[in-house]
C-alpha cells in the first residue's frame, strides 16, 4: 500500500500574518513560492502516482513548484469555510468573542462567497476525498495539495479520529507530511517537515 502525501501550500501574505484564508484565493508570496520549488527534491525521490490539489491558487501553484505534474483539482480540498471571519485574525475575532477556539466554537455566517462550516462539514468533505484515494493507494503513493486546517481533519478522519481531532497536528506552510499503514492500522509517519536545506 502507498503512503498519502501531504503538502500544505506555500506561504501567502493572509497565512504569514495569521488571517483565516478559507475561499479567498490570495497568491504565494515570492517566500512561497520559494519554499513550494524547494520542496521538489523531497517529493521527486517519491514515487508519486496520483496528485489531486485544492482548487485554491496557492495550492495549485505550489503543486506546480513541487514538481506535482499532472495534479487533478478537487473541489473538497478546498479549505475550511471560514464564513464571518473570512480574513480575521484570532485576535481581531477575540475582540468580538472573547475566549474564541476555532476547533471548539466554529464560525458565524458570511457573506454568499463564505457561508461558513462546522467542523464536522470539513470532516464529511475529507471524509470523500479518503475514500476517492484509498484505491489508488493500492497502487502507490498519493500526494494532497492543499491547507492547513482542511489538511488537519483529513489526517484526523485518516486516523478514524473525530474531525475536530485536527486541533492537536500543527502544520505550517510549505511543509510535506507522510500518512501510511503499519500491521494495518493508520499511523502519521512523517509530520510537517520542510524543505531539505
Amino acid at each position: 500500500m502507498g503512503d498519502l502525501i501531504l503538502v500544505r501550500h506555500g506561504e501567502t501574505e493572509w497565512s504569514r500574518t495569521g488571517k483565516h484564508t478559507g475561499r479567498t484565493d490570495v497568491p504565494l508570496t515570492p517566500a512561497g513560492e520559494a519554499a513550494a520549488a524547494a520542496l521538489a527534491p523531497m517529493l521527486a525521490r517519491r514515487d508519486i502516482t496520483a496528485v489531486f490539489t485544492s482548487p485554491a491558487r496557492r495550492a495549485v501553484e505550489t503543486a506546480a513548484l513541487a514538481g506535482l505534474d499532472n495534479a487533478k483539482v478537487d473541489p473538497d480540498l478546498w479549505e475550511w469555510d471560514y464564513g464571518g471571519y473570512e480574513g480575521l485574525t484570532t485576535a481581531q475575532i477575540r475582540e468580538q468573542r472573547p475566549g474564541w477556539y476555532l476547533w471548539r466554537d466554529g464560525v458565524i455566517p458570511g457573506d454568499a462567497e463564505h457561508p461558513g462550516e462546522t467542523v464536522d462539514q470539513v470532516g464529511q468533505r475529507v471524509d470523500r476525498v479518503l475514500r476517492r484515494v484509498a484505491p489508488l493507494l493500492d497502487s502507490g503513493n498519493v500526494a494532497l495539495v492543499a491547507h492547513g486546517h482542511v489538511l488537519r481533519v483529513l489526517t484526523a478522519r485518516y486516523l478514524r479520529l473525530e474531525p475536530s481531532a485536527g486541533r492537536l497536528f500543527q502544520l505550517d506552510t510549505g511543509t510535506i507530511s507522510t500518512l501510511a499503514g503499519e500491521h494495518d492500522e493508520p499511523v502519521i509517519s512523517s509530520w510537517n517537515v520542510p524543505p531539505s536545506t
